[in-house]
């Protein structure tokens, strides 16, 4: 199951059983606070989640599909870079929620809340 990249041209990549393939929503780098602080890079935070969107996922994977934004740790992570692009590997029991439209309404939804 391959996805298209930043450059609409197909993943050359077939995922294999549980593992997923994502692209990080941003750099690592400065970032603001809901409030509207910016928060340098270089700031000592605890443990913090990163969002992804899934771009690829192997045939064993059930609760992610391709386009789903995935929540994980960065620091439990395997990167890979495919035609410049980089990409995170990661097996589908290391996500800790997935946001997608297919959601809304659903029981299982949460709304706004995680």
């Amino acid at each position: 199951m391959s996805e298209k990249t930043h450059h609409d041209d197909k993943l050359p990549i077939r995922m294999l059983h549980d593992r997923v393939l994502v692209r990080q929503d941003t750099s690592e780098g400065e970032r603001r606070s809901g409030g509207g602080i910016l928060i340098p890079a270089t700031a000592a935070v605890g443990r913090r989640l990163a969002w992804a969107e899934v771009v690829a996922v192997g045939q064993n994977v059930r609760a992610v599909e391709p386009g789903d934004r995935v929540l994980y740790d960065p620091e439990d992570r395997a990167e890979v870079e495919v035609r410049g692009v980089a990409y995170v590997l990661m097996r589908e029991r290391d996500l800790h929620a997935v946001a997608a439209d297919r959601f809304e309404g659903s029981e299982d939804s949460t709304g706004l809340y995680l």
